[in-house]
């Protein structure tokens, strides 16, 4: 039997096809004042629930990698359908940064300090776990130490290269 050398897929097809799948959105906060920084990301789940732990999915160059491996804590805020407008911001397509990104919207801290969105859907505060590099990203672990429940309202999705109210139900009354 003869061995075959496989190579990676063209990039640029891969990511053409992966905007086939719809994710939750959702925006990853560090530091304080002025160290202040955060971005949307749409690679995220839960990890474990027996400890808590999710995980994100940031860019090597990203400058909120670069604050959350100094603050050693960070918030995942899960954005309703109505938070638009702070996905467009924490992407970077206005070409907002830094603490600016975080204007014109209310900011509490829970256990950590990192900042979390007063009006999330959910939003979970946590410590870094680990950190594992891999090509062009880094897979951050976080031991989620307190959390917040938010509205019951429909949940913002990503999907083909836009934002749009995810389908499906909301919470069920408790």
């Amino acid at each position: 039997m003869s061995e075959r050398r496989l190579h990676h897929a063209d990039s640029a097809a891969f990511r053409n096809a992966m905007r086939s799948l719809s994710s939750g959105v959702a925006v990853v906060a560090c530091g304080d004042g002025d160290q202040r920084v955060g971005c949307t990301v749409t690679s995220f789940a839960s990890l474990s629930l027996t400890p808590p732990t999710l995980f994100v999915c940031l860019a090597r160059s990203s400058s909120t990698l670069a604050g959350l491996q100094a603050a050693r804590a960070f918030s995942v805020n899960l954005l309703a359908s109505r938070h638009e407008a702070l996905a467009h911001r924490f992407s970077g397509r206005g070409g907002v940064h830094g603490r600016r990104r975080f204007e014109g919207a209310l900011w509490i801290a829970l256990a950590t300090g990192a900042p979390i969105l007063a009006d999330a859907l959910a939003a979970f505060d946590c410590i870094v776990e680990e950190a594992i590099e891999r090509h062009s990203h880094v897979i951050v672990l976080g031991a989620v130490v307190s959390l917040r429940e938010g509205m019951d309202e429909p949940a913002l999705a990503y999907s083909r290269g836009d934002y749009a109210p995810a389908a499906g139900r909301t919470r069920a009354p408790q």
